[in-house]
């Protein structure tokens, strides 16, 4: 069976049905050969980068009860997510996405080790194609160096401190941190006080 139709399975469930938005993603998923209730089941999919499972799974052989528990589990985690991503409207923070207008495209000969990147906006999912999602402080990995054959660039984005992992590809380009608008400089010392307590920690 070719890699683009291999079944995704959860356990003995064939992923039928899923759906990622915000943080988590939302399964369904059938196993024919299940007992009878255990036919059908609807769970959440959690995966932080270094524990990925599946949680709050509910099993039943009533499809139609498990797909509208998979609606209002899709509807809930999108209003959930939607009122976080409210967060810098009310904070008064333009959002709209960065185009390669507003930075410095980079080529193979960049180094983004320490850098103020800007991750593309269309390998993002949609609901954060948005300025605070794509700044990001560039902390190393081997994608990071110029010229280089590695991909990997770890960051830690501005507005949130979370840490995360994008190709060197997903890179659109640079800011200068005295060019970042006002408040992603506020969040970038954040970030960098939070950098020097951990080191200082470390040192001890």
């Amino acid at each position: 069976m070719g890699a683009d139709t291999e079944k995704r399975m959860a356990g003995d469930y064939v992923i039928i049905h899923a759906f990622h938005i915000g943080d988590r993603e939302i399964v369904l998923g059938e196993n024919p050969a299940g007992e009878r209730d255990e036919r059908y089941m609807c769970a959440f999919y959690d995966n932080n980068g270094l524990i990925a499972g599946y949680t709050e799974a509910m099993v039943s052989d009533d499809y139609p009860e498990l797909a509208r528990l998979f609606g209002e589990r899709v509807a809930e985690q999108a209003e959930k997510t939607r009122i976080a991503l409210n967060g810098p409207k009310l904070q008064g923070i333009p959002n709209a996405p960065i185009t390669a207008e507003g930075c410095e495209v980079i080529n193979h000969q960049h180094d983004l080790q320490g850098k103020i990147i800007v991750i593309r906006p269309e390998v993002l999912r949609p609901e954060y194609r948005r300025a605070t999602s794509q700044l990001q402080l560039c902390t190393g990995g081997f994608g990071a160096s110029p010229d280089s054959r590695g991909r990997a660039c770890y960051c830690t984005q501005l507005y949130s401190g979370k840490t995360s992992r994008f190709d060197r590809s997903d890179v659109l380009g640079i800011i200068a941190p005295e060019n970042l608008p006002k408040w992603a400089k506020h969040y970038l010392e954040i970030v960098r006080q939070a950098e020097k307590k951990a080191r200082d920690k470390g040192g001890r």
